[in-house]
């Protein structure tokens, strides 16, 4: 029989040492045709893996996200995405994005399949996927035109009531994308400020890739154990990628970087020049990090942000 020292000993052996470069985790489990969620809601929002999908000129994917972000554009143009699954299309608050107006308007340069939900919508697909059932139901259809003619909306009878109301399949992506402070070595993932549907997008997808700003000791995570949204034993790759949301905020690292944002709402009225950008900023760097590095250090020290930290919490018992 082993002793208490010597079965710890080996348990600690056994665990997984998940951490890998960008180019690797999208390489390995990002492929062409895939349906992939890209999330993160008001911040922790994956930019680095949007910008490597380019950089790897994967195509024919289907990207599923709550809100619109102006890498959706960027994935536009780099010619990776056939079709959106959304419930808000926009640029934060600088108006449209405006490859995506080309592409369902226009159809220029070529057309883009939408499927639209509500984000009261989007967010029970994510459950039902989450949760491994069958789908999800949902009064927020309720006197709303978007059911008619939508084949992701169904018209269900309360089995206990005979009420009449809706549901929606699950979304289960072929592959989970999210961003997030922090995560040790393993994959176990914490985060704090606005979580959006980080967890649940996570637990659905088949394949889970976490980009992090930074990956700390393992005593970090356990110090401080509530905070953990993303358990180690669901993810599959782990990645360090300093300024990984930039142009969006990261609670704690860094703010949005606003003027960024309006920048790109006028350069993207002319498909030519976001081709242009995509050439020289990705398609001529040979990582996101080597990307942040060409950046003048002054928009790095602007987007700088006044440490406010919590405050303690005990965990101590007996």
């Amino acid at each position: 029989m082993h002793s208490d020292v010597g079965s710890s000993a080996t348990r600690k052996d056994t665990i997984v040492d998940k951490t890998t470069s960008l180019h690797d985790a999208i390489a390995k489990y990002v492929r062409p045709g895939m349906t992939i969620a890209l999330e993160g809601f008001g911040h922790l929002v994956p930019v680095a893996a949007a910008h490597e999908i380019i950089r790897q000129r994967i195509q024919g994917l289907t990207l599923a996200r709550m809100s619109g972000e102006l890498f959706i554009d960027q994935l536009l143009a780099g010619e990776c995405l056939d079709k959106i699954i959304i419930s808000f299309m926009g640029n934060s608050s600088a108006g449209s994005l405006q490859e995506v107006r080309r592409r369902v308007e226009k159809q220029y340069p070529r057309s883009l399949e939408i499927e639209e939900y509500s984000h009261g919508g989007l967010v029970a697909r994510y459950l039902a996927g989450a949760s491994k059932l069958p789908f999800m139901p949902t009064k927020s259809y309720r006197g709303s035109d978007m059911v008619v003619g939508h084949e992701g909306i169904r018209e269900v009878i309360d089995p206990f009531t005979g009420e009449s109301f809706y549901a929606v399949a699950p979304l289960n992506p072929d592959v989970s994308i999210i961003h997030a402070q922090r995560a040790d070595r393993h994959g176990n993932v914490q985060a704090w400020g606005i979580l959006g549907m980080q967890q649940e997008v996570a637990f659905a997808g088949r394949k889970v890739i976490v980009t992090v700003e930074e990956i700390v000791d393992d005593e970090v995570i356990r110090s401080d154990p509530n905070r953990t949204i993303v358990p180690a034993t669901i993810v599959d790759a782990v990645v360090e990628v300093p300024w990984g949301s930039f142009p969006s905020s990261v609670q704690g690292y860094y703010s949005r970087d606003d003027a960024f944002i309006r920048q790109w709402a006028e350069l993207a009225r002319d498909h030519d020049q976001i081709v242009e950008w995509l050439d020289t900023n990705i398609h001529a760097t040979a990582s996101y990090a080597e990307w942040v590095a060409l950046q003048e250090p002054q928009r790095w020290r602007e987007l700088a942000v006044t440490p406010q930290y919590s405050q303690p919490v005990n965990y101590g018992s007996r």
